[in-house]
This record gives structure tokens, sequence and C-alpha cells, in this order.
């Protein structure tokens, strides 16, 4: 059997009483997270761009584009608002390749939920098994995905056609079609989605896709089941490696449980667990701006990340661990307001960044999972004194758990960008606290337009 047969056969196979409390708890917590990251990024030009175009061209009124008061087709409800969620860097991560999943599984499941009429735990039970699937190749995937250039979108977009073909009740064949449809949909340059506002076209095109690889395997479109492990094939081109583990020992973990990420701050994920190392160095050792002589940042995934200083910006401030790890140090912590102009303009911020290093010999990474051990700021003050602290992974994180406090600390401070009151805000928060309960996703998305 073929790897896109063997995990289809493990999709379609696999139902809400095999899964544990935790996964179909991450994944309401991925709900809320989207919802807040969409409210955050719903009007950022990229976002409204795409969503005119989309609007213009019109089609069945079956799926609503969250925050405005109009349906889509499916597929494209699904692309506009996941390519929100992602404009404004707030979205998920996952811990070991920075591939924003959650973004993914959650729009395009709900999207296609509305149109079937699926219940909330249906909707649950096909968000953790395509969690489940795309982790499983991106694993594979990491590091080489990303040395040879390509962004996570190559894996994302199985989380989504997976989700939708569980929802669309496809059998073991067709969701193999659909897999292998998957692996022959979605481009996307890493390069690009660090320097500008093509991350969010990949994240909106990686959900479309998988919207679309499902539907048309469900109509019988057929594509080559060995598209994954062939030569030339999918694997091979992105430099897949430990092969045999995509479909290893189903069912004794759950990726979303492991390996999901909540952000708890803006920006790349990467560097949320440095920051959160220079904070507490500049707490433990109530250090102030002016006595420092130098920030050093040990982790030996950051070469790559040495630039942009002093970002003008969202896409510069979100790729700058500079920024993040001096205004971190100066305020005590980085926030969602770290991303605003006033806050990158900032003398005191600016001045510290310019006193940032990076360890020249910074100890080797325990594995090939790049970002998934976080780091160790250094602080050295004029008189001679140093501060480190580590910090290996972030809050908010498999490693570290994920409490709905902070899930709603987040989805509090950014659902009033959505524009909705604070009545129908609590609403929501409490739909998703309880969208297992669901009968239909429709209450929920009555709630999400602004009549």
């Amino acid at each position: 059997m073929t790897i896109a047969g063997t995990l289809a056969r493990f999709a379609v196979q696999t139902h809400i009483v095999d899964l544990p409390p935790l996964a179909l708890e991450r994944a309401e917590m991925c709900i809320s997270s989207t919802l807040a990251s969409v409210a955050a990024g719903i009007e950022i030009d990229s976002a409204r761009i795409i969503r005119e175009l989309a609007l213009d061209d019109g089609g069945a009124a079956q799926s609503t584009v969250w925050f405005k008061n109009r349906k889509l087709p499916v597929t494209a409800a699904a692309k506009v608002n996941a390519l929100a969620s992602d404009a404004a860097a707030s979205d998920d991560s996952d811990m070991r390749s920075i591939a924003h999943i959650g973004t993914i599984i959650s729009t395009a499941s709900i999207a296609m939920a509305e149109h079937t009429g699926a219940s909330g735990m249906q909707v649950l039970e096909a968000m953790v098994i395509g969690y489940e699937i795309a982790g499983r190749i991106d694993e594979s995937l990491t590091p080489g995905r990303m040395k040879n250039g390509f962004h996570g979108s190559f894996s994302t977009v199985f989380g989504g056609t997976v989700a939708v073909g569980k929802l669309l009740q496809l059998n073991e064949e067709q969701m193999t079609h659909a897999i292998a449809i998957a692996a022959t949909s979605i481009g996307g340059m890493a390069i690009a989605a660090d320097t500008s506002c093509a991350r969010e076209y990949h994240a909106g095109m990686a959900a479309s896709s998988g919207v679309q690889a499902a539907l048309a395997a469900k109509r019988g479109f057929r594509s080559e089941t060995a598209v994954l492990e062939a030569p030339r094939g999918f694997l091979s081109a992105l430099g897949g490696t430990a092969i045999e583990d995509i479909t290893k020992d189903f069912g004794n973990s759950w990726d979303i449980c492991t390996d999901m990420a909540i952000k708890l701050m803006p920006g790349a994920h990467p560097f949320h667990a440095v920051a959160e190392a220079a904070a507490n160095a500049a707490i433990e050792g109530n250090i102030h701006p002016d006595d420092i002589k130098e920030v050093m940042i040990s982790a030996a995934q950051m070469k790559d990340w040495m630039a942009p200083h002093h970002p003008t910006d969202l896409i510069s401030a979100a790729h700058s661990v500079v920024y993040f790890v001096a205004a971190a140090i100066v305020d005590r912590g980085f926030t969602w307001k770290h991303i605003n102009k006033e806050s990158m303009m900032d003398p005191k911020i600016a001045a510290l960044q310019d006193k940032v290093v990076f360890d020249p010999h910074p100890a080797p990474l325990p594995d090939r999972f790049t970002h998934r051990h976080g780091g160790t700021v250094i602080i050295t003050l004029k008189d001679g004194r140093k501060i480190s602290n580590t910090c290996r992974a972030a809050r908010g994180s498999g490693p570290t758990g994920v409490t709905w406090d902070e899930v709603d600390s987040k989805f509090n401070h950014l659902m009033p960008l959505s524009g909705l009151d604070s009545k129908r805000i609590q609403q929501i928060c409490e739909s998703v606290h309880h969208f297992r309960t669901l009968p239909s996703v429709t209450p929920l998305t009555q709630l999400l337009t602004t009549a």
C-alpha cells in the first residue's frame, strides 16, 4: 500500500471514540485562536485584497466570511478566512517546523461544516485527524523543506484536505486520491513568506487547495497515489527524511497535543521562547536598559534570523528576533502592542537592538527539529555582571501545556478588532468553549457576522 493509502485508511477508520479528550480540547482552543487571529488580520491590506477579489468572483453563498456579512463558496470562504488569520502573524504554529496547521484545519473544516450541516463534534474529529496527518508529513520534511526554500504550506494543505475529507465522509479510496491530489496542489517559497505578505497568501492557497482536493476526490478525480514516496515525487523533491515514521505508531500520541502551539504573542514562533528568556532575565536581574553593555542570543537555529534590525512594519517586526529580544527586555515581555509602529519607534528599544549579538558557537541542536528547542539570552551589564535565562518552549505550546486562561486572554484582546460588540464576542467565546456540544456550526457562524 502507498503512503497516501495508509494515511487514508487511518483517517477513514479513526473516529471520535478513538481520540483523547485533550486532543478535542486542543482543537477547540485552535478554533478560538484562529478566530482571534482573523479578527486581528481582517482589515490588513493583503486580507482585504484577496477578500475583495473573492467577493467580485461571487458564487454560491455556502460559507461565512468571518466578521463580514457575506457568504462565499466553501473553497473561497476557507481561503479568505485562512489568509486573514495568517496575515496578523498571530495564528498557531507547530513546534517542529512552524507550519500553521491549525489555521488551515479550522478555517477549512468550519467552512465545509457550515455547508454540510456537520456538528461541532464532527468538526473536532476532522480537525484532530487532519492535524495528525499534516504533522506526520511535515515532520518527515523537517529540516529539508525549509533548507530547500519551501514554505510550510506544502504540509498544511494535507490538514485541510483530510479534515474536509472526513466531513465529506470520503471512503478509503477517495481519501487516498484526495491526499495524492493535495501533494501536487500547493507551492510557496519560504523566502517570500519571511519578507512579504506572501506568507498569508500561502495560507489561503493551502486552505482552498485542501478543500478543492477533497471535493475533487469525492467526485471521482484520481491522481498518482504513489506521489509521496515515488522517485521525483513529493518527499524526494522536498528533502523528506525518516519516511517510515509517517505511517508508524498511529494513535500512540497526537500531534495536536504534543506539538501545536497557540501564539500568546504575535510574530514568528521561533522567537517566542527567546523573547520569554529575555524578559525573564530582565525581570530576574531587575535590569535597566541603560545599564546594558551587550545582549547575546545563544540558539543554533537563530543563525538564519539575524535580520532585520529596526523593523518598521508588521512583516519585518514579525521576523526580527533582535527586535523581539530588545522589546522583551525593555518592557519585560513581548506582547500584542509590540507589533505596532509606536513600539517599533520606541527609542529605548531601538538603542538596545544595536547591542544584540549572536553567539558564534551556540550548543548544537539535539535533533533535526530546528525550532523545538528555544534558546538562551545572556545580558552583560556595564559593570561586568552577566544575567542569563534559558527557555526551551514558549508558553501556550505542547511541551508547556496550554490553558484556557491563556487562550481566552488572547481571544479577549484581539476579538474587538473584528468590529463586533462585547456581547457578541462573549457569545462567540461561550460557543467555542462548548463547541463539541453544537448540533451544527451554524449558531457560531451566525455570530461571526457584522449584521
